[in-house]
């Protein structure tokens, strides 16, 4: 059956289409914080720029802190950060239960890459999550420690699932997507630290928004100082 006569056929038939699964015990936010504020803030420069200056060929899910299900039965994975390509959320009710976390069987597919910022040692970075999102068959695992001697010796690792197990890239490429990351040793949101940052596949650093509106300043500025070089006010242009 060809996709035009199978979707004339589920339009015909909507009780063909498979039934969601009830979801009406699934809690899908606990109330809990994130743990610091260095999270916090590192999470969000891990999703602004993203949604700010990545391709726009592609449609994407990038989020933080949001839980992340497998089955209808099975507690969450509550990832810093996770990226889903070819998935959106439209126009529906955000506040739907199936819009209020990442359920796979929703989608249709996990997240492409999951991202854990190590806060301490307790946190299971490399056992219970590690194989909690492998069980998912999340392609790329990234765990960033800022103080490498909580859990791991490097301070950033990707991981690349292999055969349904996470082995550690010799790089911090993530090339099915196209992307890569870089630490950056920079200030963030008056924050100054060693950051982790999304960069394209050739190292160079996916802009925030103020990084962005900081060229265009200094674009502008640059314009205005070569007309008034060549006795033109920018004001009259």
């Amino acid at each position: 059956m060809g996709k035009v006569m199978e979707a004339e056929a589920i339009e015909a038939r909507p009780d063909l289409l498979p039934r969601m699964p009830d979801m009406s015990h699934i809690i899908t936010e606990d109330d809990e914080p994130v743990d610091n504020l260095f999270s916090a803030k590192q999470q969000r420069l891990l999703v602004e720029p993203l949604y700010t200056a990545w391709q726009k060929e592609r449609v994407f899910l990038a989020d933080a802190n949001v839980g992340v299900f497998r089955g209808v039965h099975i507690p969450p994975l509550v990832p810093d950060m996770f990226l889903s390509m070819d998935v959106q959320v439209g126009d529906e009710d955000w506040w739907l239960k199936e819009n209020r976390s990442y359920f796979i069987w929703v989608h249709g597919k996990p997240p492409d890459v999951v991202v854990e910022v190590v806060s301490n040692a307790k946190g299971g970075e490399l056992d219970r999550k590690m194989r909690g999102y492998a069980r998912m068959g999340i392609l790329y695992y990234v765990v960033y420690d800022p103080e490498p001697s909580s859990v791991q010796s490097k301070p950033l690792v990707v991981y690349e699932l292999v055969v349904g197990e996470y082995l550690p890239r010799p790089d911090y490429q993530l090339a099915k997507l196209e992307l890569s990351l870089r630490l950056w040793d920079g200030v963030f949101e008056n924050g100054e630290a060693v950051w982790l940052r999304w960069a394209d596949s050739a190292g160079n650093l996916i802009p925030t928004g103020a990084e962005l509106a900081e060229r265009e300043r200094e674009r502008a500025d640059r314009l205005a100082a070569k007309l008034r070089e060549l006795g033109i006010d920018p004001e009259s242009v």
